[in-house]
């Protein structure tokens, strides 16, 4: 198979395909979120973009989740995979595929991958020896285990002994070529916690690993032997390749790989790092295939301080928070309050502090304001007939408004969405000072409407502005306030840069006097804090 060329202005991403041995927890929505800011910010740039979700549905854990409740499999996770593909809805994740790895299509790409692989003389039978963490679906090392043999990820589960004979993948046949394509491509893992992480776990000598379990049905069998059963990365990982596939394309590889590949970023959390950034990479080699551009593991996200995760029973339900204060408030805490590759903390007294001075206050209070003192202090309840042109670029919010866009569109493709949350917070957190110390009523009452419209000109741009750049992590409000601002625009409905041209809407002074304002409607509704019984 030809490398292949991929077409110009695309942009394919996943996330993770998270197990279903329950169902999602906010670690799990975390990473959709971001990934879905990423997919709309690369849409607005005018690319076509393809987001990849899905799940990760075989394995010893799945199978053991499935017995206990007496359930086949396959019905076990017929009945979770609902709950992920609904909550991507509360939280408007536009996702374009949904990759599941019990489908008939994936079978036939993990077949004719295993085969390329095996051609290339890099699976051996070989005997497994070690302890083995169900819930992580991997051996560990003696030296990294807690006290009474509990795994360093899910602490509170017991790892197993396990000695078996395996088919086994030539891991350390691989261990210069990826040090030199590291060397090579020095973004390929980030953030650079993670790839020094990965380097040190690399220059320690790289251990082939086992592809294959035996006495376990609920998988793919391994073609060259029916009697062992794909072990589930060799299996998972290859559900990106299979999600690239055309509904009405047979299932080949290189059917596969036409448009889409290689991936532009893989999105995961920092426990699958080592998956995505050595062996994926290292399996890829062996098939002669292109690597991914960019494998990014973000943090773990807590609660009061203690980790998040199902096995440790102290998860946030996603759904509730969501009914309760709406996906775009979600959505914007979790990536303006957490650096996003750091380990961050969920705390609801902090939650709605943030949510009521940002989103409520600067914002939706600042818009408000405006439009009321548009509607007061001009003929007509349209945009100031005062154009860009008559802002001079000294101007306090036109000065931060000329380069705020660029920074922005660089805080996002470095995946740095607290730092682009707090530039555009900065406009609107000036532009109520302006308000403050410019005081256009003052000014009207001194028959100074130039002087006037100026300012309210300034500040609606300034929060036309804002809600452009936002639109990627809180469509809904920035829509509202398009609207308001006499945009027929709504950023849920956006599949590319046709109806808003990023050149165009990041650029200070693009509101006309044209423009019809609507009626101030409040935004995001002050939060109210829970009442202590």
């Amino acid at each position: 198979m030809n490398l292949v060329n991929k077409k110009e202005l695309t942009f394919a991403l996943t996330t993770p395909l998270y197990y279903v041995n329950d169902v999602p927890h906010i670690g799990s929505a975390y990473t959709t979120i971001a990934a879905d800011v990423v997919a709309r910010f690369q849409r607005l740039l005018g690319y076509q973009v393809l987001l990849i979700t899905g799940t990760d549905e075989h394995g010893q854990k799945i199978q053991r989740s499935a017995e206990s409740l007496g359930k086949a499999p396959q019905e076990f996770c017929d009945e979770i995979v609902p709950s992920f593909v609904s909550l991507w809805q509360l939280l408007d994740i536009q996702y374009d595929r949904f990759s599941r790895t019990t489908a008939p299509r994936h079978q036939a790409i993990v077949t004719e991958f295993f085969e390329r692989v095996w051609e290339s003389g890099d699976i051996y039978q070989g005997q497994q020896q070690g302890w083995y963490c169900v819930s992580c679906e991997e051996f560990k090392e003696e030296r990294d285990l807690l006290e009474g043999h509990r795994c360093p990820i899910h602490t509170n589960k017991e790892v197993e002994w396990r000695d078996e004979q395996n088919y086994f993948f030539r891991l350390s046949k691989y261990q210069n070529k990826l040090t030199e394509f590291y060397q090579s491509k020095p973004d390929f893992i980030q953030p650079e916690s993670r790839r020094n992480e990965v380097l040190s776990f690399v220059n320690q000598g790289l251990q082939d690993f086992s592809i294959s379990r035996v006495n376990l049905d609920w998988g793919f069998p391994v073609p060259v032997d029916p009697k062992h059963t794909l072990y589930v990365w060799f299996d998972a990982l290859l559900g990106y390749v299979t999600a690239l596939l055309e509904p009405d394309a047979e299932p080949t590889l290189a059917n596969a790989l036409e448009t889409w590949w290689p991936i532009n970023l893989h999105l995961i959390g920092k426990d699958i790092l080592r998956f995505h950034a050595v062996y994926w990479p290292a399996m890829l080699l062996s098939a002669g295939l292109p690597l991914p551009e960019r494998v990014f593991g973000h943090g773990f996200l807590t609660k009061d301080g203690q980790k998040m995760g199902k096995s440790l029973g102290n998860t946030l339900d996603p759904v509730a928070l969501v009914k309760s204060y709406g996906s775009d408030a979600v959505r914007y805490y979790f990536l303006k309050e957490i650096e996003f590759g750091k380990d961050g903390d969920f705390n609801e007294v902090r939650f709605i502090n943030v949510l009521n001075a940002d989103l409520a206050n600067d914002l939706g209070n600042l818009l408000n304001r405006t439009l009321s003192m548009v509607k007061k202090y001009c003929a007509q309840n349209n945009v100031p007939s005062i154009g860009n042109e008559a802002i001079p670029d000294e101007n306090p919010l036109k000065a931060i408004g000329l380069r705020l866009g660029e920074q922005v569109k660089q805080a996002y493709q470095e995946l740095g969405f607290s730092q682009a949350c707090v530039a555009i917070l900065s406009l609107a957190q000036a532009s109520n000072k302006f308000i403050d110390e410019q005081a256009p009523w003052s000014l009207y009452k001194q028959g100074q409407q130039e002087s006037v419209e100026k300012v309210l000109y300034a500040v609606l741009e300034s929060v036309r502005l804002a809600a452009y750049l936002l639109s990627p992590i809180i469509p809904n409000i920035s829509s509202d306030i398009y609207q308001q601002l006499g945009f027929g625009i709504n950023f849920n409905d956006l599949q590319s840069s046709v109806t808003a041209p990023f050149a165009i809407h990041a650029k200070w002074g693009l509101l006309s006097s044209k423009q019809q304002l609507g009626t101030p409607q409040p935004i995001f509704k002050r939060i109210e804090p829970p009442k202590n019984d």
